[in-house]
């Protein structure tokens, strides 16, 4: 069972990194068009603005997604590291615990929720509903939930051996 998640979260670290990527790459692109039309055309472009202002957005929230299955978030270990190993598990237990207590209550229910409630809205530049862009939240929530559940069976797996 283990072995299938180590399959599934390299994939999607895979995935997620490309997104991340392209995600950059394009938000280049768009501000570099949003300084030339600017200054130089003296135009500017509301599209790319708006545009690469929600793309910073997913940015963010796919990155962070991704660091915390990393495990390369920020985290004050000077009282974990003092614990003994079995009470280091525990400590690290609670942690993923409420990180995907977060993850399934603020991003997941609470994002869906706000999705569901904007897709009626329209942005006025792009004439997207909102709850397209607000669609960010529930996924990468769902991401990080998966992390968390492979972060603790990782856990469990280490201290089996």
């Amino acid at each position: 069972m283990f072995s299938v998640l180590c399959l599934i979260k390299k994939v999607l670290d895979k995935i997620i990194e490309g997104i991340c990527i392209f995600i950059v790459g394009l938000m280049t692109v768009l501000i570099t068009y949003q300084v030339v039309s600017r200054y130089v055309f003296n135009s500017p472009s509301a599209i790319s603005e708006v545009l690469s202002r929600y793309l910073f957005v997913w940015l963010i929230l796919f990155a962070g997604a991704y660091v915390f299955g990393l495990r390369e978030h920020m985290e004050i270990a000077f009282l974990k590291n003092k614990l003994s190993p079995k009470l280091q598990l525990v400590a690290n237990s609670i942690s993923e615990i409420a990180i995907a207590a977060f993850g399934i209550g603020v991003m997941i229910i609470g994002g869906y929720s706000a999705t569901i409630k904007q897709m009626f809205q329209l942005d006025s530049a792009l004439q997207i509903p909102i709850g397209v862009i607000y669609s960010a939240i529930p996924i990468s929530g769902g991401i990080i939930v998966f992390y968390s559940i492979f972060n603790l069976m990782k856990f469990y797996q280490r201290a089996d051996k």
